[in-house]
């Protein structure tokens, strides 16, 4: 009988020394969650007694955001790892929703996290403590048909203005009723927020300093003319107040676009097979307004791991894995997502799968973050609906300016 104790005792051990974990990870489903299963794959093969499962959702980091608030709400255990857009670490934090990173960081996180760009140090690092750590860097730029500019001995735009007339001279020539000038995102999603403060930056003006309001008016009236002006001169299509990110990346992908406004992640997906404008695409910063700098929204995404995950231990060792150097020069390569450590961006793989990367690490290191401030939720809603209402012809830029200042006001006293 002893011997039958002893023998199911070992049997046990053995077992627990064997036993699996299983990770479930949320990945929004835009950005490449198909290379990121080869990245997850590849964890596995160096950790066998781990499985990852990949759950993907939302085309919109509001669409994301709003399905990861259900999940932590309800204090679900099912979910350990998910990815944040840059705007929402902190909040998450605040909430007590995810688990800092220190103790596994070991003595000393600030010399960990100095090995990032030091805008997505600063975007994970709340009070003192690393609540996430980083998954890719991201900024907008300017892609366009590098096919008819040049067959229209066109140079690429360096202000908004070039581009209008860029996009006219084109598309009238052209006689190719599919064919838009310009995409970008007027619905009222956190892409709006971007668009509203690109032509805004770009004079110069900041919209909070300190934590208040610094809300100029007339800079304010003039972004949002310029993006209804597209829509009205035909350079943008009637309905630009549906057309969310992924849409812009579907619609230059099918062909049917000359100027695009979007992030990183849609270079890899204008290179697939079955892209229509494979080899057909150039990618510069965006133009400015005239007499302005050009500038570009800071975006970028990142790695948390859920406070209710009953394996947080592992789930930490594996951000740190899907946060690493070798990790992101992996998605740089597979996925054209733009690298969160400095270095990377001047690997010579990483250069030779995606050239214009060698030029993009200035555009990411200048980009400018969306306004700080813990009612962010609140200001993000305010821009991105006035901005939808504008181009649909609901308000006019003068009003929706006004609008936009008086509930602006309300919220950063």
């Amino acid at each position: 009988m002893k011997l039958l104790l002893a023998g199911a005792a070992l049997t046990l051990t053995a077992s627990a020394a064997v036993a699996q974990t299983n990770l479930r990870v949320f990945v929004s489903s835009q950005h490449r969650p198909d290379v990121w299963r080869k990245a997850f794959d590849m964890y596995e093969a160096k950790n066998p007694n781990v499985k990852v499962t990949i759950e993907t959702g939302g085309n919109t980091s509001e669409a994301q955001a709003q399905y990861l608030n259900t999940v932590m709400t309800a204090k679900d255990s099912s979910l350990d790892v998910m990815i944040l857009d840059v705007i929402r670490p902190a909040q998450y934090a605040a909430a007590g929703w995810t688990v800092p990173f220190n103790e596994v960081l070991g003595g000393d996180a600030d010399a960990y996290m100095k090995r990032y760009l030091p805008a997505y140090a600063e975007a994970n690092t709340v009070e003192g403590k690393v609540v996430a750590l980083p998954a890719f860097a991201d900024a907008m730029f300017l892609y366009y048909r590098k096919d008819l500019l040049e067959k229209h001995g066109i140079q690429p735009p360096q202000t908004w203005d070039e581009l209008a007339t860029a996009a006219k001279k084109v598309t009238e020539s052209e006689k190719d009723t599919n064919l838009q000038g310009l995409s970008f995102q007027g619905k009222a999603i956190e892409g709006a927020v971007c668009t509203f403060l690109l032509p805004y930056w770009s004079m110069g003006k900041q919209l909070v300093s300190n934590g208040k309001l610094s809300f100029d008016k007339e800079a304010a009236v003039k972004s949002l003319k310029l993006w209804k002006d597209f829509v009205d001169q035909g350079v943008a299509k009637k309905n630009i107040a549906e057309v969310a990110t992924d849409d812009t990346r579907k619609e230059f992908q099918a062909g049917n676009v000359l100027f695009a406004v979007n992030w990183s992640y849609a270079w890899g997906q204008f290179q697939g097979a079955e892209s229509a404008v494979k080899d057909k695409v150039g990618v510069v910063k965006l133009p400015a307004v005239q007499g302005g700098q050009p500038a570009s929204c800071l975006g970028g995404w990142e790695w948390g791991v859920s406070a209710y995950s009953n394996n947080k231990t592992e789930a930490q060792k594996f951000v740190q894995y899907l946060s690493s150097p070798e990790t992101s020069e992996f998605m740089a390569i597979n996925a054209a997502l733009l690298p969160q450590f400095p270095d990377v961006y001047t690997d010579a793989d990483v250069t030779k799968a995606v050239p214009w990367f060698a030029s993009a690490r200035p555009v990411v290191e200048t980009a400018k973050a969306r306004p700080v401030t813990p009612r962010y939720n609140e200001v993000s809603d305010i821009i991105r609906t006035t901005v939808n209402a504008v181009l649909a012809g609901q308000s006019t830029p003068e009003e929706g300016a006004t609008q936009m200042e008086g509930r602006l006001r309300r919220v950063l006293r």
